[in-house]
């Protein structure tokens, strides 16, 4: 006999797919480039902006995985999570890390002058969305209550 699922019983994602997202989203905007490039004008402000917005992404990136290190969990946790982790870049968004991979994105199409990777950024913004957050936070509502629906009010999803 199969048992419903509900938030009660939701388990967290076992695979990455966040990553797999950002990934194909990448791979997507390169190749896309090549076979019809949406050219932007670039120059050399497109260059300086986009090099910093790179280093922002990459210290985001690595400031959340150092601050979940610190606090006992891992970047990738096949099982649930033991408690919840506010502080750090997780005081200003639920989603630093993915967060990290969308200001990637971005930084890359201001450095190739190409409007491709905006949109890769958008569409693994929606597809992370609704394939792996929506389903995290089910989780983690169940897992942590009350707790959670207060950093959701005090805390956005992306910025």
């Amino acid at each position: 006999m199969k048992m419903a699922v509900d938030a009660y019983h939701i388990r967290p994602q076992t695979f990455p797919w966040p990553p797999v997202h950002f990934a194909t989203a990448i791979i997507a905007a390169f190749i896309l480039r090549q076979v019809a490039p949406l050219g932007l004008t670039g120059g050399v402000m497109a260059g300086i902006t986009g090099t910093i917005l790179l280093c922002l992404s990459l210290f985001l990136v690595l400031s959340a995985a150092i601050t979940l290190r610190n606090g006992g969990m891992t970047v990738l946790p096949p099982k649930a999570p033991r408690h919840l982790i506010t502080r750090g870049p997780f005081r200003y968004t639920r989603n630093p890390i993915y967060l990290g991979y969308i200001m990637t994105l971005a930084a890359f199409g201001l450095l190739a002058a190409d409007a491709w990777f905006f949109i890769a950024a958008i569409a693994a913004a929606v597809v992370m969305t609704f394939a792996s957050i929506h389903r995290e936070e089910i989780h983690l509502l169940a897992r942590f209550g009350s707790e959670f629906e207060r950093y959701c009010r005090r805390t956005p999803r992306w910025l």
